[in-house]
C-alpha cells in the first residue's frame, strides 16, 4: 500500500474559500479517478506567521504502479484545477510506502 501526501500552506485570505473547494471538489475529484481508496485531511497544528495554516491530505493506493498512473493520467488536470489559488499556497508532495500498520484492540474489548 501506498499513500500520496501533501502538505499544503494556504494563506489566511483564501483560507475559508480553499477548505471549501478542497472538501466539496478537489479531494471527491481525486477519488473519482478511480486510483485512491480514500483521502484523509488533517490540520497541521503548528502557528504560522501571518496566520496561515497548513494541511495534510493523506490519499491510498494500492500500488506504486497505481501511483504512477495517477501521475501520468490525471495529475496535470487535477493540478490546474487549483489555478484560483495559485500565489496563495505552497504545496508539498511526498509519497510514502506503508511498511505496516498496528491497532489497539483492548478498548475494543
Amino acid at each position: 500500500m501506498y499513500i500520496y501526501n501533501v502538505t499544503i500552506n494556504i494563506d489566511k485570505a483564501a483560507h475559508d474559500t480553499w477548505l471549501q473547494w478542497m472538501k466539496a471538489e478537489h479531494i471527491p475529484a481525486m477519488l473519482a479517478t478511480g486510483k485512491f481508496q480514500k483521502a484523509l485531511m488533517t490540520r497541521v497544528m503548528v502557528e504560522e506567521e501571518k496566520g496561515s495554516k497548513t494541511y495534510s491530505v493523506q490519499y491510498t493506493t494500492d500500488s506504486k504502479k497505481t501511483l504512477e498512473k495517477y501521475f501520468s493520467e490525471n495529475a496535470e488536470e487535477l493540478r490546474a484545477q487549483s489555478k484560483p489559488f495559485e500565489g496563495k499556497f505552497v504545496a508539498f508532495r511526498t509519497e510514502l510506502e506503508v511498511i505496516g500498520e498496528a491497532h489497539n484492540e483492548l478498548f475494543n474489548k
